[in-house]
């Protein structure tokens, strides 16, 4: 019975849009992540009776068809890319986007991921980097014994160099990376993402120039994840499962009814 075959697809699309939900609720404390969603789109149908067949030698036409849907499939787990909030640390690295524009970090081999996710330290040589130890770009580091770290809006770095009391020295500045598609960059985990075709070429500049995103020192990019909306898309999604569960249940009755007739 093709009944059982369409209900499992629904089971199936199902359990993975309760996995997507749950991952969006565990990352609910991830600074810098975005949500996801599951898409869905029907399968391909049997035609049994075509809409606008000939019905007669008259030339009748049918107003109406009889079409036998084969069930669901998922067709992506699109990100929205939409801002999070922000929240203030006062820590002098954390740096936060507010619009377009990602981090740019440098992998040990010599290629680029980005970010959201702005929780930057110093490492041994005074680098700026992220949490696994890679700079950020362009790269900058802080001279030993400098002073009054400080971050403008425009991502330049300055600091209070020994002998200069009141004089603040710019030693860099951290740019800034946009995408035409920002929803088609891969995830890599540890909240870094990678460009592939689907996003486009990676566009450099600098922050709060020429539409890109403006940058705060001393605080983070909270998640975009409304828990309140991912808790009711959950429920939807575990009736909408049971539902299919129910479809099943009722074709193998019916099928164990017919078995019994022809016996």
């Amino acid at each position: 019975m093709q009944a059982l075959h369409t209900a499992a697809t629904g089971m199936a699309a199902q359990e993975l849009n309760v996995q997507v939900i749950s991952n969006n609720i565990a990352n609910l404390r991830t600074t810098g992540y975005k949500k996801q969603t599951a898409s869905f789109q029907d399968l391909i149908y049997q035609h049994v009776r075509r809409i606008g067949a000939q019905s007669s030698e008259q030339g009748t036409i049918l107003p109406v068809g009889i079409d036998i849907g084969g069930g669901v499939q998922t067709v992506g787990t699109p990100r929205s890319m939409t801002q999070g909030t922000l929240s203030q640390t006062g820590n002098d690295l954390d740096l936060a986007i507010t619009g377009e524009g990602f981090f740019k970090i440098l992998m040990p081999d010599g290629t680029f991921q980005y970010t959201r996710d702005g929780t930057f330290q110093m490492d041994n040589t005074g680098r700026i980097v992220n949490a696994q130890g890679n700079p950020v770009q362009p790269t900058i580091t802080i001279p030993q014994n400098a002073s009054g770290l400080a971050v403008n809006a425009q991502g330049q770095v300055s600091v209070t160099l020994p002998g200069a009391t009141a004089t603040s020295t710019i030693i860099g500045q951290i740019g800034l990376t946009r995408f035409i598609n920002k929803a088609g960059l891969q995830p890599v985990g540890n909240n870094l993402f990678t460009d592939t075709p689907a996003s486009g070429a990676p566009q450099d500049g600098l922050a709060n120039l020429l539409g890109f995103g403006a940058i705060t020192q001393g605080s983070l990019e909270q998640a975009n994840v409304d828990v309140v909306s991912e808790m009711s898309d959950l429920i939807a999604a575990q009736r909408a499962y049971e539902m299919n569960a129910k479809v099943i249940t009722a074709a193998d009755q019916m099928m164990q009814s017919t078995t019994a007739l022809f016996r």
